[in-house]
């Protein structure tokens, strides 16, 4: 690929993000669609629109990228809460990172690059990438030496940054606990694999056990019952025969009724209701129903924080698979169509979802050398002979190498997260927060092995299938350099253009439309609010750090445009924690063993892959210095996993046992457990419906949601 061809896929990305930077700007301040860009302060308030026309909500403006660069962490923290401000500092810490390798590396390494060779010069933008690149770079150069510097000091600089961030979240985590003293997940242990009896139900099976084993800190206990997908179709299934009883007038009376504007006719029609959680059951069956429908699981409540953890880390009977205990999730938290999933399946889901995600990165391979095809396009002539009168076009020729290698893949990407989500939730993971956790890993997993590795192993397979596996380390040294161009049209792609459209929110403009248009339902304040989508955005944010750290000494010319993505980003995600996501659980900042664990790796194969390119190109004294830096980094990654680790998998003991002092002290401990037991509510007795529109606030007005973010919107609306 040429430079020309770069800067096309370059210039197409920025007029794009411009244009819909610029629409967004304007879409923002129209009060139709108040609900899609503010989604996160309705939920706090009550919105009334304004319709009168004013010129100044059709001209853009940069007033939210200022909003968003003047927030602090604070307060981040307290409208997202710490799995945003982790979010943030991900960010924030691949921005210094590359800051630093592009300082270093695009005025050491890269004239070196370009000067490699003793070669014919062309105009710089007619020249190919290859030539910035490590490979135009002369075999037994003492140049290299300047590589494996820049190695050094990325390497090193990259690992006193985690270890300041790693140190400074464990001070966030350890706040979190402190400032959650109410939290009743600290007395509540989930016990799972209940015995099952014939003399007595779950629940009293339960209160024997915990009366006869912890008769001093036992309080009382919930018992889960089975619910899902099921349930609710039979329910729905009776509310509509109920409907189809009633009369035209008794169903217009109190019924939520709605237009349809399709088919151009005004009657209305009902809806039945949604509940905002799918999966929290209904309360549609009595009493009888309920204790046949208790599940081998149930919430036991403890008097003290200390003695709920000591029971869930305890082994509780002779069999392991029978009474499982575990610290309970948040009670926003709860997946609990998940927790009635017998326990001894579980295993099985988790091999059969193993087995399921390796077919998903088989059958993603096809579309992976597809691109790559169309990166090579002088092999992809010999293949297809019929497509070189199209590519002999010198514009169809930039447009194919530049730009729609990285689009072919991305759309077929985008099918990844949901998938990877839907199996995580299969494996029977009994918070939402662990689900979007797991799934996090799984897509981080996949796009580092098919978009990585699988770009690199089928250009390989292009120009070389017979030698594929013959050499490991001259398979990394030769192909890695040589697809550097695709990964910079990829972060060009991927990165510029998907934050454009996460700030544009094509689904929630679409789904807006349609309620507005289509449904004929003008209230605002009833089509629900999103939370943040850590699963797909955590892995792409990882992704490209990868991408930084590979090629910042093989192919530098990849760094600005990676500090122009995460400088774009961090104004952009910023804005979408403020207004557009909703915070209803959160992991408490567990996602950065993820992020560390991610850049360890990446310094690792950084590392690995320049060890090899130097052997290839014959510079041994070089390639043996990278041996300490490894066992350097991994010595650092151990020190890190010892130190921090273990408070982001438990919480504690003497922070609880603090707590439950001054509780004690304080004569709240009554309190508390007076609400323990409300406080965990599978089954809601009324549901918000679709058409049930939330009483107005005759005080708030569209202007009134661009406060500012360190604000609450309530304290706002009522000075």
């Amino acid at each position: 690929m040429k430079l020309a061809a770069l800067l096309t896929s370059a210039g197409i990305n920025t007029a794009v993000s411009v244009v819909l930077f610029s629409l967004y700007s304007v879409l923002r301040k129209q009060p139709i669609f108040v609900n899609v860009y503010f989604g996160a302060k309705i939920a706090q308030v009550r919105s009334r629109q304004q319709d009168a026309f004013r010129f100044d909500r059709f001209v853009p403006s940069p007033s939210w990228i200022l909003k968003a660069w003047e927030t602090s962490d604070e307060e981040i923290c307290a409208t997202g809460g710490l799995d945003a401000v982790v979010f943030v500092r991900m960010i924030v810490f691949s921005f210094r990172i590359f800051s630093i390798a592009a300082i270093v590396c695009n005025f050491l390494v890269l004239p070196l690059n370009y000067f490699g060779k003793e070669m014919q010069r062309h105009q710089i933008p007619a020249e190919t990438l290859e030539v910035f690149t490590i490979a135009n770079v002369e075999e037994g150069s003492r140049w290299l030496w300047a590589h494996c510097l820049a190695l050094y000091l990325v390497s090193c600089c990259a690992c006193f940054l985690l270890y300041l961030e790693y140190k400074s979240i464990s001070r966030m985590r350890l706040a979190y606990f402190t400032s959650s003293m109410s939290n009743p997940s600290y007395f509540t242990v989930l016990v799972r694999a209940i015995p099952w009896s014939r003399e007595e139900s779950y629940s009293g099976t339960v209160a024997r056990f915990f009366t006869n084993y912890y008769a001093s800190s036992f309080l009382s206990h919930q018992i889960v019952y089975r619910s899902g997908s099921v349930q609710k179709l039979v329910t729905d299934a009776g509310k509509v025969c109920k409907m189809l009883k009633l009369t035209p007038r008794e169903l217009h009376i109190g019924s939520n009724s709605m237009r349809c504007g399709l088919c151009g006719t005004t009657t209305p029609f009902s809806m039945l209701p949604m509940d905002a959680d799918d999966d929290q059951g209904r309360s549609d069956f009595g009493g009888s129903d309920l204790r046949k429908k208790e599940s081998a699981a149930a919430l036991v409540f403890f008097r003290t924080r200390y003695a709920a953890l000591v029971a869930s880390q305890s082994l509780q009977s002779r069999n392991p698979m029978s009474w499982v205990t575990n610290l309970s999730p948040e009670p926003g938290d709860m997946y609990w169509s998940n927790i009635c999933v017998p326990y001894r399946l579980l295993w099985i889901r988790k091999v059969a979802i193993l087995v399921a995600s390796m077919a998903l990165v088989a059958f993603f391979i096809v579309p992976v050398s597809l691109t790559q095809g169309l990166v090579h396009l002088d092999k992809l002539q010999k293949t297809f002979p019929f497509l070189r009168g199209i590519l002999k076009r010198k514009a169809m020729s930039q447009l194919a190498t530049g730009y729609l290698p990285s689009v072919v893949l991305i759309i077929f990407m985008y099918m990844v997260p949901p998938i990877m989500l839907l199996f995580s939730t299969l494996e029977g993971s009994t918070s939402r927060s662990g689900r979007k956790r797991s799934a996090s890993i799984k897509v981080l997993c996949f796009f580092i092995w098919n978009v990585f590795f699988g770009n690199i192993l089928s250009g390989s397979v292009i120009e070389r299938f017979s030698k594929i596996f013959k050499d490991v380390n001259y398979l990394l040294a030769t192909a890695v350099p040589s697809t550097a161009t695709f990964f910079m049209t990829y972060v060009l792609t991927s990165g510029w253009a998907s934050l454009s459209c996460e700030l544009m929110q094509p689904f929630g403009l679409l789904c807006n439309l349609f309620y507005i248009f289509i449904l004929r339902n003008k209230d605002v304040t009833t089509y629900g609010t999103l939370t943040f989508p850590y699963h797909t955005e955590v892995p792409r944010i990882l992704l490209f750090g990868l991408f930084g750290f590979v090629y910042s000494t093989l192919s530098p010319l990849i760094l600005p445009f990676l500090l122009v993505y995460f400088s774009l980003a961090y104004l952009v995600y910023r804005n979408q924690i403020l207004n557009v996501y909703v915070t209803k659980y959160q992991t408490g900042g567990t996602y950065w063993p993820i992020v560390h664990n991610a850049t360890i790796f990446s310094m690792v194969l950084m590392q690995v892959i320049a060890m090899a390119v130097f052997g290839l190109k014959k510079s041994t004294v070089a390639s043996s210095f990278v041996i300490p830096l490894i066992i350097m980094t991994l010595l650092f990654n151990e020190y890190c996993r010892q130190r921090f680790q273990p408070l982001f998998m438990e919480i504690p003991a003497q922070i609880l046992i603090e707590m439950d002092r001054q509780d004690e002290q304080n004569g709240k401990m009554k309190e508390i457990h007076q609400k323990l037991t409300t406080s965990y509510t599978q089954f809601k007795s009324k549901s918000r419906t679709l058409g049930d529109p939330m009483p107005p606030n005759n005080n708030c007005r569209l202007e009134d949601l661009e406060i500012n973010p360190g604000k609450s919107p309530v304290h706002h609306l009522s000075s």
